[in-house]
C-alpha cells in the first residue's frame, strides 16, 4: 500500500489525499488521521513519544519522517528514536514544511510514514 499524498500545508492545517484536512496528522502506508496528542499524553517537551510511533510501525512503515513543527519547538523523546533504531526502521527529523516535501518524495518509492505537527 501506497501512503496518501499531502496535498496542502498552512500553519494549524494539513491537508491530505483521500484522508482530508487535519490540525496535526498521522500518515501512513494505506491512509491517514488525525494527531491527537491526548492520546499518548505528548506535549511539546519532552514531545513525540514512543507510543505515537508505534502505530506507524504496525501499520508497516519501514522508514518515518517526525515533523519538530512549523517554528521547530517540538521535541523528540530519545526513546522515540531508540525504538526506531531497534526496529530497523529510518527516521528523519524536519521542521514540518521540509518534513512534507521529504515525505511527499519518499512516498513515491518507499513504505514511509510520518508525523506532522502543524503550529509552532
Amino acid at each position: 500500500m501506497r501512503s496518501p499524498r499531502i496535498m496542502a500545508l498552512a500553519w494549524g492545517k494539513i491537508e491530505v489525499e483521500g484522508a482530508g484536512t487535519f490540525r496535526d496528522a498521522k500518515l501512513f502506508p494505506g491512509g491517514a488521521r488525525e494527531w491527537d496528542w491526548r492520546e499518548t499524553r505528548t506535549e511539546h517537551t519532552p514531545g513525540i513519544q514512543p507510543a505515537d510511533v508505534r502505530e506507524l510501525l504496525d501499520r508497516g512503515a519501514t522508514t518515518v519522517v517526525l515533523s519538530q513543527g512549523m517554528l521547530k519547538r517540538l521535541g523528540i523523546c530519545p526513546e522515540t528514536l531508540e525504538l526506531l533504531k531497534q526496529q530497523g526502521v529510518g527516521v528523519r527529523v524536519l521542521p514540518t514544511q521540509d518534513a512534507v516535501g521529504l515525505y511527499n518524495d519518499l512516498r513515491k518509492t518507499e513504505q514511509v510514514a510520518g508525523l506532522f505537527h502543524t503550529t509552532c
